[in-house]
């Protein structure tokens, strides 16, 4: 089994294992009262569960791999955070089937606190979507691969997302050069249906995916842009690198999301995995002025401003909107 191949499988893995977790919590914990009190105990014990048990799996499959996560376990590790640490511990010993000490996961979390700089490293978002884990519905479990400032492998979890074949929880996989596939989150092996984005010719036929939430994009400026290339389809809403997923299998073509802080600067776990995954799957992904995401410069896509992941055929028309309407709001 060649390198990448190996990556893949420890990959895919580690992500289903971590997308379970998830699946549990969200099952168990999170119901109209802790929506109504704004509680956000329960994802943020699948946050830190689902980076122990992915850094967990990634060091056991690829021994030496550095890992850039969301996550640190300095807040797990004060004493008046035993409740929520024993929660944590509890769900990951579930998962690997075997008690886990409090420090081998704190450790396991901590896994994840390598330099995002040269060379090789995984970056992972283990809950990518807080909010809409917190209402059931879409959040992504998200790990890709950078080398030398690019992405080369990607893996995203989608545990609400309908499956291509039916049933909740799709899993969506990239490995540059060689294409996207689409798998059954709840399946076994790596291996999947191959995944294309829709085929429009202008973009006056396709369809918007944005975040549900408005404070994550600009939703206002993404509407002048729908208006001026002709959309009339409503937009789909919906939470975390889902969007990007749906754009690689075609239900939306074109996903925007337009800065809201002119000194906000994404984050590459936030990007990297579905970036590729639409890429492989025939898009394109730029940033709003129409330049490559750059995920060479830290832990930040320092140089970028917005993301546009459309299908390939309709980029340039969406980004000379963009540009036309960036352009008005700031004169």
């Amino acid at each position: 089994m060649s390198d990448r191949k190996t990556q893949l499988v420890a990959a895919v893995d580690a992500v289903r294992a971590a997308s379970r977790v998830c699946i549990a919590v969200q099952r168990a914990l999170v119901d109209a009262d802790t929506l109504e009190k704004k509680d956000k105990s329960p994802v943020t014990v699948a946050d830190f569960a689902s980076q122990a048990i992915v850094c967990a799996k990634l060091a056991q499959a690829l021994p030496g791999a550095r890992i850039v996560g969301e996550e640190d376990a300095t807040e797990l590790r004060a004493a008046e955070q035993a409740t929520l640490r024993a929660a944590v511990v509890e769900k990951v010993g579930g998962e690997l089937g075997r008690a886990a000490s409090a420090d081998e996961v704190l450790d396991w979390i901590d896994l994840g606190n390598a330099k995002a700089d040269g060379g090789s490293y995984w970056t992972l978002d283990p809950i990518d979507g807080t909010k809409g884990f917190l209402r059931g519905e879409q959040y992504a479990v998200a790990l890709a691969l950078i080398e030398d400032g690019e992405v080369v492998l990607g893996v995203l979890g989608c545990p609400n997302l309908p499956a291509a074949g039916g049933g909740a929880g799709a899993l969506f996989t990239a490995i540059a050069g060689e294409g996207a596939q689409t798998l059954a989150l709840a399946g076994t092996g790596a291996s999947g249906a191959p995944v294309r984005v829709a085929a429009v010719a202008r973009a006056a036929d396709a369809r918007f995916c944005e975040s549900v939430e408005s404070g994550h994009s600009n939703q206002g400026e993404s509407a002048r842009i729908a208006e001026l290339l002709g959309i009339t389809a409503e937009p789909y809403r919906i939470d975390s690198q889902c969007k990007y997923a749906a754009v690689a299998r075609g239900d939306a073509s074109i996903y925007l999301r337009m800065p809201t802080k002119k000194d906000y600067r994404e984050k590459i776990w936030d990007h990297a995995a579905g970036k590729l995954v639409v890429e492989c799957a025939g898009g394109r992904v730029s940033d709003a002025n129409g330049d490559a995401l750059d995920f060479g410069r830290g832990a930040t896509l320092e140089r970028n401003r917005g993301v546009v992941a459309t299908a390939a055929a309709i980029h340039d028309e969406v980004v000379d909107a963009v540009r036309r309407v960036r352009a008005e709001a700031a004169s």
